[in-house]
Formats: structure tokens, sequence, C-alpha cells
């Protein structure tokens, strides 16, 4: 059963998109690690972790994707499942600090030492597993998004409003990460990483592996939405989308296809959570504002949601252009945004790969209106149920003669 889904969600597009990311999961390490400095063909040591942090947005982008684009669930606080999943990562990163921290005490972080806290709290507990710590990284994104949408989607809140009540949560657990009394550093969050499964995270082998690891949980992630969206399940969110209350009354419980894709969604987006975190080296409240979340929807916008490819796109082109802008033009990076995303809006419905799309379609209609002006008429397929006739063949035609005559 599983096999038939993996083969089916392996489409021609899959297909490229799982290829390219597992290629470059393979030769951006080696191009890093084994060419010598200088080589024009050698990715430099702080491309590395850059290229793993738009990866990591990519799978955020992708995650909105599966709800917005599917579902029609316009969320404006998935940064907050992105950001559970970085400070759940962050947690187990400090805690490998150990005596090596400016108090040396060998239990607590150094914020807590300065803040006298006498121990750990329970919730830090079994943090210094790594097995522990990818459970919760996919356990609290996934737990805080199946009770939110348990509550909001049995209520039938849809619309404008759940996207501002998705924004309140974020916005909520924002001011609450930044309390002291959290225990997850508050204004300054968690930093100063040093090791990650034993090794120096500031190493060059380790920001490779990182970066691969990146890329390949971004191609796992695109397969099983893949999978999603091309199974029975996959239709009914599609109908959901597109007449919710139709799709009720013939009998599917909306509210339980709704959950599942907004569960889902919020652990690929805390698994790119905590494959963002070690590369970057900080996680702070920051990622919980709510504007976080807003440029995670223009990335979909501008690639093309409703494609699972398109966010990939979409977040590679912002952030790309992103990290340009505001070192060239820091003071205009805020407009030029928001300029993109009126402008997509207005020109671009459909997105980067829409607009792909459209052309590649219309010069196949070109090439097919070609050929059928010099008398080569395209092969019946499922929109041509018959031959063709050319104007020299009909002259020819014989009429059919009905058998009921």
């Amino acid at each position: 059963m599983i096999t038939a889904a993996i083969l089916r969600a392996l489409d021609k597009k899959a297909i490229w998109v799982i290829s390219i990311l597992l290629l470059a999961a393979i030769l951006v390490p080696l191009s890093n690690l084994m060419l010598p400095v200088g080589h024009p063909l050698r990715v430099p040591n702080y491309l590395v972790p850059l290229m793993g942090k738009y990866l990591s947005y990519a799978m955020l982008a992708l995650a909105l994707d599966l709800i917005w684009g599917y579902c029609g669930i316009l969320s404006l606080g998935h940064g907050a499942f992105f950001a559970l999943g970085g400070y759940a990562m962050g947690v187990y990163l400090m805690r490998q600090i150990g005596t090596r921290g400016v108090y040396a005490h060998p239990e607590l972080p150094d914020f807590m030492v300065f803040l006298g806290w006498p121990e750990l709290p329970w919730y830090w507990l079994g943090m210094d597993q790594f097995w522990f710590a990818a459970i919760m990284v996919m356990l609290v994104p996934g737990i805080l998004a199946f009770v939110f949408g348990w509550f909001a989607f049995r209520s039938r809140v849809t619309g404008v409003y759940l996207s501002i009540i998705t924004q309140a949560m974020t916005f909520a657990l924002m001011l609450a990460f930044f309390r002291n009394d959290m225990g997850f550093g508050g204004n300054n969050g968690l930093t100063d990483f040093r090791d990650i499964l034993g090794t120096p995270i500031a190493a060059p082998t380790t920001r490779a592996i990182l970066f691969a690891a990146t890329a390949i949980a971004l191609a796992l992630s695109f397969l099983v939405c893949s999978m999603i969206v091309k199974s029975k399940l996959g239709k009914v969110m599609v109908a959901v989308r597109d007449a919710e209350s139709r799709t009720r009354f013939i009998g599917y419980r909306v509210e339980n296809v709704k959950l599942l894709a907004f569960t889902v969604s919020a652990v690929i987006a805390g698994i790119a959570g905590a494959l963002y975190v070690p590369q970057v080296g900080i996680i702070n409240p920051g990622e919980f504002a709510p504007a976080n979340s807003i440029e995670v929807v223009i990335w979909a916008a501008v690639g093309g949601r409703g494609t699972l490819i398109g966010p990939i796109i979409g977040a590679i082109i912002v952030n790309v252009g992103k990290s340009y802008f505001t070192a060239a033009l820091p003071d205009f990076w805020l407009f030029a945004l928001g300029g993109l995303f009126i402008f997509v809006t207005l020109f671009l419905p459909k997105g980067v790969v829409g607009l792909f799309t459209s052309v590649w379609n219309a010069i196949q209609a070109r090439r097919a209106s070609s050929s059928a002006q010099k008398g080569v008429g395209p092969a019946p397929g499922p929109e041509t149920d018959f031959p063709i006739t050319t104007e020299s063949d009909a002259g020819n035609a014989q009429p059919k003669t009905n058998p009921a005559e």
C-alpha cells in the first residue's frame, strides 16, 4: 500500500525535484570539502550554512502550501511551529555545552546560572539525548497544531477569522518566550552552541553534513506532501478548499481532513526549524514574530501556491534577494518585499510556476497549430477522440452511413 502511494506520488515533477535535491546533498558537501580553496567550482564555507538556511525556509514554505494551496487554510502563524522545532533543537544544543560555559556549571546553561535558577526545569529533562530531542522537534509542534486545530476546525472557524487567530497564537507565544521565567533565554534566546552529536558545530564537515541533511529532509517532505495530495485524501482536501459546505453535505468529516493536514504541516515546519537552528547558530523569540509568518505566505505566493514545487522556488528566490538587497539597499528591502507581493497578486496570481506553465502551454499550442497547418495532425489523445481531417482530405472523405437506415 505504501509502495503504491510512493509510486503514485513520483510523477515527472516529483522525480525532478527529488533528484535535484539529492544531487545537491551530494555535490555541495563534496565541492566544499574536496576542492581546494580558490577553485572556481568550490562552494565557500560561509555559503554552505546559508544555502542550508534557504532550504530550511523552503521546507517551511512547502509545509504552508500543503494547507493553504490544497486545503484552503491560510495560516498566518506557521512561524510558531518553525520556532518551536527550533527551540527544541536549541535546548538539545545547550545541553551539549556542559562545563564549557562561562560559569562552568555541569548542567545549567549560563543564562540560568545568571538568573539564579536552582535546577533545570522539568521540560529540559531528557533533552541531552538526541533521539529524545528529535522526537520533541516533531511532537511539540504537532501537539500544538492538533489542539489548536481541534478547537478551531470543530468550531467551523474559517477564512480571515482563522488567519487572525493563527496570527494571535504566534504573537502570544512570542510574548511568552520573551519572558525570562519561561526558561528559554528570554530576549537573547539560545545561542553559543558548541557540539551536535559529539562533533564541533562550526566545523566545515559538520556544516556540510547539516546541509546534506536539510536537502534530504526537504526531498522527503516533498515526497510525503506529494503522496498526500495525490491520494484520495488529497482529492478531498481540494474539495474542501473549493467547496467546503458541499463536501460536508455529501458526508465527509471536513474538520478531520483539515486537522490531519494542519498537524502534518506543523510537524514538517518543526523539522525545518530544527534544521535551521544549528546552521544559523541562534534561536530567539523574534522567530515567533507575526511578520515572519506573513513573509512565508509571500514565498508561497511568489512561487505559486497549490503546486508544491512553487513555494520551494519562491522561498529560495525571495531569500536570495533578501540576502543581497539587505546588504546593498537595507533601507528599501521592506518596500521591495511589499511591492513584490502586490505585483504577484495583480500580475502573477499563479506565481512563477504558473507563469512558466502558461508560457510552456502556449509554446505547445503554437507547435500543435503549426503542425496542423502543415497537414500533420497531432496523434489522438485525451482531448482528441478522432484524427483531425485537413482540408485536402475533406474533399475525399466519404460520408458514413447510419446503420439504422
